[in-house]
């Protein structure tokens, strides 16, 4: 049955391939097999997915960025559990339950994680010999500085889920799905019982009908001024309140999008007008009505390019966990196969493999492993992330073998507050393992054949 299904395959190609010669030897199935095996690699990586790239298309610095941040999540998971407990104390075998949030197994005793933080974290006995967990008086003071910088800055924060909203098809999004980006928009904690409601004048929360048991956020009023991508507030060198509120219709775009390349990545002077091309091409603004367009149209995907751009822009990190963004491909008119559409657009952003869950950046907003421009939360994380100061054993960086597109369905982790903060490294993962890699050296040359068929025309153009 098999060699029959090789002679039909044959078959079909010789229709249209005038190399491939079908002929009555007797030895025609073997001839279609060695044929077959010396083409199979090729056939199955073609696809863009993430396990295909080999590991010298990694960028080092922001691998550096990514394993930082990992580093802290487990920490700042911690302090969130304790912000939660009304005396920020809480008995030290109730973590037990959040393993799999900071990625510690059995036999890893949760004390021994605690232990290395010294500087935040600390362990009391109650006279009864039972291990209480709680946080240090410098722990403590940081936390108030977090909430402090929060609420300080609620009002930027409102006005990026409200440009979120209206750049959504029907003007609003499920509360759940928004909370996932609470920390990467700098959102309290309180913000699906209590911040939600705080700006009625921007939005409110709703339920769609009574089968529905899902609350959204729904937008109350368009603001013309708000509706300004941020790269063309760029080209304009004006910022958001200084547009006439009356005198902005989001429409057709052309403005490129700035490419960011590592030093290392050679070879791109062949594929310049192809890119130049698509930089030059009209696309539509994330703020525009985008039903009309058809999926897997060049203008379809630009604009697509253009939404992750915008919503990147309003991430406090410049970066977001791509398994969220899914969940938001039909709300925002996205493509079905996101996950190839960040691979091919490599110059606009890059997707780190590191950690149980992968990451996009904006390529532009980085200079080497740093942010160009930290804000005051990121500058508090930077706070937290020097009092950890524990450095494990180095360890080699592994990718994924597994994976598909990274696409998933529709269904949702717990929504709870805490289990927004994904734990992704391993405790032994440190920056100092990173650095010393030798998979991630700073002169491998970088190949730049995937990239290049994000910027070919079809016939159609």
């Amino acid at each position: 049955m098999a060699t029959a299904r090789i002679v039909k395959l044959a078959a079909a190609f010789q229709m249209n391939n005038p190399l491939f010669c079908l002929d009555k030897s007797p030895y025609l199935s073997v001839r279609i097999i060695n044929w077959w095996s010396k083409n199979q690699h090729r056939f199955m990586t073609s696809s863009k997915r993430v396990q295909d790239r080999s590991k010298n298309k990694r960028v080092h610095d922001l691998e550096i960025a990514t394993e930082k941040l990992k580093i802290a999540s487990k920490v700042l998971f911690l302090m969130e559990i304790l912000k939660k407990e009304p005396e920020m104390i809480i008995l030290l075998r109730s973590l037990d339950q959040y393993r799999r949030q900071i990625n510690l197994p059995k036999p890893h005793k949760i004390s021994d994680f605690v232990r290395k933080v010294p500087k935040l974290f600390e362990l009391y006995k109650d006279r009864n010999g039972v291990l209480w967990f709680g946080m240090t008086k410098q722990g403590e003071d940081l936390v108030e500085e977090e909430e402090r910088i929060i609420e300080e800055h609620q009002d930027k924060a409102a006005e990026h889920v409200t440009r979120f909203l209206m750049m959504s098809v029907d003007k609003r999004l499920r509360l759940d799905k928004i909370a996932h980006f609470r920390r990467d928009f700098g959102l309290p904690i309180d913000f699906r019982t209590n911040w939600a409601h705080k700006y009625p004048q921007l939005f409110r929360v709703i339920k769609c009908n009574d089968d529905d048991e899902n609350e959204y956020l729904e937008l109350v009023s368009w603001n013309p001024s708000w509706a300004i991508t941020e790269l063309e507030k760029k080209a304009m060198a004006v910022s958001a309140s200084e547009v006439n509120n009356n005198a902005h219709t989001p429409g057709l775009l052309s403005l490129p999008f700035p490419l960011k390349f590592p030093t290392n990545y050679k070879k791109v002077y062949r594929y310049g007008g192809k890119i130049e091309h698509f930089q030059k091409r009209s696309y539509l603004s994330p703020y525009a009505d985008a039903r009309g367009l058809k999926p897997g149209s060049l203008e379809f995907d630009k604009r697509a390019v253009a939404v992750m751009h915008e919503l990147l822009s309003f991430t406090i990190e410049k970066r977001l966990v791509t398994d969220h963004l899914t969940h938001f491909r039909q709300e925002l008119v996205m493509p079905q196969k996101l996950m190839r559409l960040l691979l091919k657009h490599f110059g606009i952003f890059y997707v780190s493999e590191r950690g149980k869950r992968f990451s996009v950046f904006l390529t532009e907003a980085y200079e080497g492993s740093e942010l160009i421009e930290k804000g005051p939360l990121v500058l508090w994380k930077e706070k937290v992330q020097g009092l950890i100061g524990y450095r494990g054993r180095k360890k080699k960086i592994e990718t994924f073998s597994d994976m598909s597109d990274v696409e998933h369905d529709d269904q949702f982790e717990n929504d709870s507050e805490t289990e927004n903060i994904v734990m992704q490294s391993e405790l032994e993962d440190t920056v100092g393992g990173l650095q010393e890699d030798a998979l991630l050296r700073d002169n491998d040359e970088m190949e730049i054949g995937e990239v290049c068929s994000a910027y070919e025309d079809t016939e159609a153009s």
